[in-house]
């Protein structure tokens, strides 16, 4: 079977959704600065950042909501940057859900519907379709208060979906529900985007979030894009320090290029007083500052040095975190920074285990050693 490739890496596809040099100002602040985004069709795209970065006023001027101060925006080839909410054909879903309390489940779901003026044998055909598709049928007559927190999720879903719109804005859709409501949550919302095909666009600032449900995500800082990739991508090949730091845990060393070639950069690292070796393709010239970044997962620890010489620190166990299937070793070095090792739990057995204040040695690949030069 032939996989189609993603149309986002497809130089004639056409973008459903164009930010093109979009910013917006509160007075002297500027909240989101120069953006040039592309979303494609059928995408599940994430823009994730931290509170304050801009994110949920993009979203806004997407719905209508706000309206940039330059630039313009673009849904399916129209320019909508000057057409109100109501008429761009894009819907939003709220954390709050919003759904109105004296009216049933399936009253909230007709509610647009109705105001659209589409006939009643539609509305009650449109009502019983998505309700049997966020499996919510059984409950079509219930308030929104004899309801759970992820039944009204669901309900909010549903009205949303009902309207059948081209594009579907998520505003931090899961943040009210419990952590393992939210996990199976997360997996339902790709699953039910999947089926419908609807071009879905969420803001969150969690990465775990981000990274279980996106096709793409956009990480903003400081009111613009810093990278857009796949999760694996943002996570695996982050393009700056900023970035790699935001998504999970990076261990960070300070340094600057000792020699290049074809199989990769050394790096002279005063804080582990020894080169580090690295698999960077890109040429570097000697004396350039650059940060090595090591994700904990793939940094091994054992009590035993290194027989291959590459990469390697000494240091003692300052604190463990055990989280049941992994344990996090914060590892004080020799220079006296920290860093952190992570290590699967796989056996019931405590022997053998390191504890605090055990001698350890930490080691990783070169080819596990990415270098940011921003």
């Amino acid at each position: 079977m032939t996989v189609a490739p993603a149309p986002w890496t497809d130089p004639a596809s056409v973008p459903l959704i164009r930010f093109d040099g979009v910013s917006k100002r509160f007075g002297d602040v500027v909240a989101v600065d120069r953006v040039d985004l592309a979303i494609h069709k059928g995408e599940f795209f994430s823009l994730l950042g931290a509170s304050g970065c801009g994110k949920t006023t993009l979203l806004r001027m997407l719905a209508g909501f706000e309206a940039p101060s330059d630039g313009r925006i673009l849904i399916d080839g129209a320019d909508v940057t000057a057409v109100p909410p109501y008429e761009r054909p894009v819907n939003m879903m709220f954390q709050s859900y919003a759904l109105f309390p004296h009216m049933t489940v399936a009253g909230n779901i007709a509610f647009g519907l109705k105001q659209d003026g589409l006939a009643r044998p539609v509305i009650a055909a449109k009502v019983k379709a998505v309700l049997d598709l966020v499996q919510m049928g059984k409950f079509a007559d219930r308030k929104p208060h004899q309801l759970s927190g992820g039944q009204r999720q669901r309900v909010a879903l549903a009205r949303c979906l009902a309207k059948e719109p081209k594009v579907l804005l998520l505003d931090e859709p899961l943040g009210a529900l419990d952590k393992k409501l939210r996990q199976q949550t997360q997996l339902e919302l790709v699953n039910i985007q999947d089926r419908v095909g609807v071009t879905f666009v969420m803001v969150t600032h969690d990465q775990e979030e981000a990274m279980t449900m996106s096709s793409r995500i956009g990480v903003m800082n400081a009111g613009r894009i810093q990278q857009v990739g796949t999760p694996v991508e943002i996570y695996e090949y982050p393009q700056s320090r900023y970035v790699a730091d935001f998504i999970g845990a990076a261990n960070m060393f300070e340094g600057t290029v000792s020699s290049a070639s074809s199989a990769g950069v050394v790096v002279a690292c005063p804080e582990l007083a020894h080169d580090l070796t690295t698999a960077h393709a890109d040429p570097l010239a000697g004396g350039h500052p650059v940060t090595v970044m090591v994700r904990p997962e793939k940094m091994s620890i054992g009590r035993d040095a290194p027989a291959d010489g590459f990469n390697w620190a000494r240091g003692t166990v300052a604190d463990i975190a055990y989280l049941g299937d992994v344990s996090i070793y914060h590892v004080r070095l020799d220079s006296g920074r920290k860093v952190e090792a992570l290590q699967a739990n796989l056996r019931h057995t405590e022997r053998h285990k390191l504890t605090w204040d055990d001698p350890v040695f930490l080691s990783w690949h070169p080819a596990d050693a990415l270098v940011l030069t921003r």
